[in-house]
């Protein structure tokens, strides 16, 4: 059996979909599974022994130049490569234009995708054949996606374990261990204060006195702190100074060498984003904030993480703009974090 996922973006939606491919191989052990995925984002797919191949697109630019010859040469070069690959079924788990359209090109004949209650715009219907209705039990994000990968095999994926990695290569484990190297002996959290939203983030004194708070708990910890755009390294530069000598900001990486660094933390600490959702995929603890978005829905599960969300009668908004930020940042407490942190440390009996 050969299929096609269309999961183009972004980074933290990619991971969440990732069991699906354990989903698939256990159903149907031997089968072939090519993704379609955001250029910017198909290093988080290379080597992963569960997909037969990546094709990355390019949708911002080819929307930038949509008169360009080499935009079009480039589109019909994937829709030939896709068709050439005759799958058996394709699967659109994003449900928007763009991936309607990109399923549609597969020349699949059985394209499944979310019904218009669950789509994210409507148009992606027409490029669909078959529109999966959700459950109530499919309120997790990465359930929506096996809900929808699940419908022609009759088989229900609630109550399988299922498992998702990310490989990183014998290079990037060996930089990481290296710069590892360089900090104390005690254990090392991960700080990843920046995410795409600013009805996301905490505010830069609460991440100052967490840190502060949790070395003097643990004397022998080190803190790091990552980053992903100009904006958020600043930020984290500020909380580092902050903290003290034992926090440290991490350089410039690739995708690849900054999950390398995040297996081998020791708990990691952030919002609703993608490095989060990477520190699950990968099998490394994590504590994780949630204010416009539902952690229930969105956040990593079971023993190995707690999820921490706002108390204000309108959290879970889904606002990237609001009047209330900053009561909302201030509603999220350092002891709230400290709290989790130590019951994951202690192991499972707490």
């Amino acid at each position: 059996m050969r299929v096609l996922i269309v999961k183009t973006s972004a980074l933290g939606d990619i991971v969440h979909a990732l069991p699906v491919l354990d989903y698939l191989h256990r159903l149907s052990p031997g089968v072939e599974i090519d993704w379609v995925v955001e250029s910017s984002f198909r290093a988080i797919l290379e080597g992963n022994p569960l997909i037969s191949r990546v094709y990355p697109v390019y949708t911002k630019k080819w929307r930038k130049n949509m008169f360009s010859l080499q935009t079009w040469r480039e589109v019909f070069q994937l829709r030939a490569e896709l068709c050439s690959r005759n799958y058996d079924l394709a699967f659109d788990v994003q449900g928007n234009l763009k991936s309607g359209l990109i399923t549609w090109c597969s020349g699949c004949k059985r394209r499944y995708g979310f019904d218009r209650d669950a789509v994210r715009e409507l148009p992606n219907l027409k490029f669909t054949t078959n529109h999966v209705p959700l459950r109530k039990t499919d309120h997790h994000v990465t359930d929506r996606s096996l809900r929808v990968i699940s419908v022609p095999f009759g088989k229900d994926y609630v109550g399988t374990q299922l498992n998702s990695d990310i490989q990183t290569s014998g290079e990037d484990d060996a930089v990481a261990e290296v710069f590892l190297a360089t900090m104390s002996d005690g254990l090392v959290f991960l700080f990843h204060n920046g995410t795409t939203w600013k009805t996301k983030l905490w505010h830069e004194k609460g991440w100052i006195e967490l840190g502060i708070r949790l070395l003097e708990s643990y004397p022998d910890a080190s803190i790091l702190l990552s980053w992903g755009s100009e904006e958020e390294f600043q930020v984290a530069e500020r909380i580092a100074a902050g903290i003290g000598q034992k926090a440290r900001v991490l350089p410039r990486l690739s995708i690849k060498g900054f999950t390398a660094i995040i297996k081998k933390v020791d708990l990691m600490v952030g919002g609703d984003t993608g490095p989060i959702h990477i520190a699950a995929a990968v099998g490394t603890p994590t504590v994780s904030f949630y204010r416009a978005t539902d952690g229930k829905r969105n956040g990593p599960r079971g023993e190995m993480h707690r999820i921490i969300q706002s108390n204000l009668y309108c959290c879970r908004c889904l606002n990237k703009q609001c009047d209330k930020d900053q009561a909302c940042r201030e509603s999220i407490h350092p002891e709230s974090f400290l709290k989790a942190i130590d019951q994951l440390l202690a192991g499972p009996q707490s």
